[in-house]
């Protein structure tokens, strides 16, 4: 089969102007809910998108742990590529694709530093294998071989056994405040449903997008 021939019909519902709430949280937290719901394999997985200083793109994926009206929130190490990249551009988009609920939520916004508190409260409700993953992987660099990250992270493992582990410094997190949000909705014979809200001053604007 021809990569172009493959498609389907898209029928499980619309969404209307009427519908939607004056703030895109709320609607993000029902849309959340409902992919959460329905079973969806890790429903808070978003795909973060960045630029580089050449303005290369980078995309990948990372699990949304906190969201609300100040912003979306996830956590990295602060010398990983995509921290690096946020540090010259704090520019940022963030995808949510539920493909099985044909939904898509796009963001676009400005990624700021959490604090030191906000990090460590994090890092220490995290299970403490998760822990030690933190200290082994020095996120972004080169490796010889997956054997020097296993032995590693053996290594602090039974260093930290008796003990918990201690925070590490070089660990951090972002809040995303939000510029805009587009809900997509699948629709039959292509008449997808967007909505796009964009902030204005105190209020969110909302405009319908063509398909």
């Amino acid at each position: 089969m021809e990569l172009s021939d493959i498609r389907r019909e898209y029928t499980r519902g619309g969404l209307r102007r009427r519908d939607l709430p004056e703030q895109p949280i709320e609607l993000f937290n029902h849309w959340l809910q409902q992919a959460i719901e329905a079973g969806l394999t890790d429903p808070t997985a978003m795909t973060v998108a960045t630029v580089d200083a050449t303005g290369q793109p980078f995309q990948r994926i990372v699990l949304l742990k906190h969201f609300d009206q100040q912003g979306f929130v996830f956590y990295t190490n602060l010398g990983s590529r995509k921290a690096a990249q946020i540090e010259q551009n704090h520019k940022i988009s963030l995808h949510f694709p539920w493909h099985p609920l044909e939904r898509q939520v796009h963001i676009t916004g400005v990624a700021e530093k959490l604090t030191t508190l906000e990090v460590m409260k994090y890092f220490s409700s995290r299970p403490k294998e998760s822990q030690i993953a933190a200290w082994a992987s020095k996120q972004s660099s080169r490796l010889t071989a997956r054997q020097a990250l296993e032995g590693k992270f053996m290594e602090l493992k039974k260093k930290f056994s008796a003990g918990e582990v201690p925070f590490p410094t070089f660990w951090g997190g972002y809040r995303v405040r939000v510029t805009s949000m587009e809900f997509w909705q699948g629709g039959e014979h292509r008449l997808h449903d967007r909505f796009l809200y964009e902030r204005e001053d105190d209020h969110w604007h909302i405009d319908r997008l063509a398909p």
